[in-house]
């Protein structure tokens, strides 16, 4: 029993000494396992990138501008301040307001500071993605809005009504949390499009028109009935007013002019 015993704790003493001297090996073993760290960087973290250059006409590309920030970049950055007791008014939009002349000694509002910031085919969604450069950032006391015939044409994609009105509300609500005062205008008649023949536009813009009257006034904003003073008896615009159907002539601007500036007069009156 004794021999026994001595040669168990003989093989526990020897198997003991072997895991130590394994353990002192390995601590003394060069590094050549790899480090438990992040490895170093497969490439450099990239330089500051200049700023885009401002596209105009001739360059425009809507996948790389979608909203077409770089239209009037440089203009509101040329733009000064208003002076204190000046009234600036933007008016903001698509082709219909583009066409306008709204600036210059041939505008219909000479002498007045209104500033023309409508692009071509543009929808309210584009419109509310540049509202902050082209009108906030202008420190306006007022902006006209006239938009929402494009989103019915379809020139960005398919648009329901509720959506546009989502658009046209998130410009407005933008408008006066920055202390702007808001002029909603009625999207101008249309019975036909030129570039996209047969989508009977007039029901829907009847449709829109009646949100923006009774959203405005549910909200206190002004709003400009253009749509009643232009319609024939299709619900469209008539051939002394347009022609294309779409766009007004000088004839439907000179019915446009005072209506809206009736509007904006009263929008400057209202008190916050």
């Amino acid at each position: 029993m004794n021999r026994n015993r001595l040669c168990g704790a003989f093989f526990a003493a020897a198997t003991l000494a072997g895991l130590l001297a394994a353990t002192r090996l390995t601590a003394q073993e060069p590094g050549n396992v790899p480090e438990t760290k992040a490895p170093p960087p497969t490439q450099s973290a990239p330089a500051v990138m200049p700023a885009p250059a401002a596209q105009n006409r001739s360059t425009y590309d809507p996948r790389l501008d979608w909203p077409w920030l770089g239209r009037f970049k440089d203009a509101d950055l040329a733009l000064a301040r208003p002076a204190r007791n000046q009234k600036r008014v933007v008016f903001m939009g698509d082709s219909i307001t583009q066409l306008w002349k709204i600036e210059g000694p041939d505008g219909n509002f000479h002498g007045k500071p209104y500033i023309n910031r409508g692009i071509s085919g543009q929808t309210t969604p584009q419109m509310l993605l540049r509202f902050h450069q082209d009108v906030i950032a202008l420190k306006p006391k007022a902006v006209v809005i006239l938009g929402g015939i494009n989103d019915i044409a379809g020139n960005t994609g398919p648009e329901t009504l509720e959506q546009i009105e989502d658009n046209l509300t998130a410009m407005t609500e933008l408008a006066k949390v920055n202390h702007i005062r808001v002029v909603l205008c009625s999207v101008t008649p249309a019975f036909n499009f030129p570039w996209k023949p047969g989508m009977t536009p007039a029901p829907k813009v009847l449709a829109l028109n009646q949100w923006i009257k009774g959203y405005a006034a549910d909200h206190g904003y002004v709003y400009v009935d253009f749509h009643t003073a232009m319609k024939d008896n299709r619900d469209g615009l008539p051939p002394n007013l347009s022609k294309d159907g779409v766009h007004p002539t000088e004839a439907g601007y000179a019915i446009m002019a005072p209506l809206v500036e009736a509007g904006i007069e009263k929008a400057l009156r209202k008190t916050e």
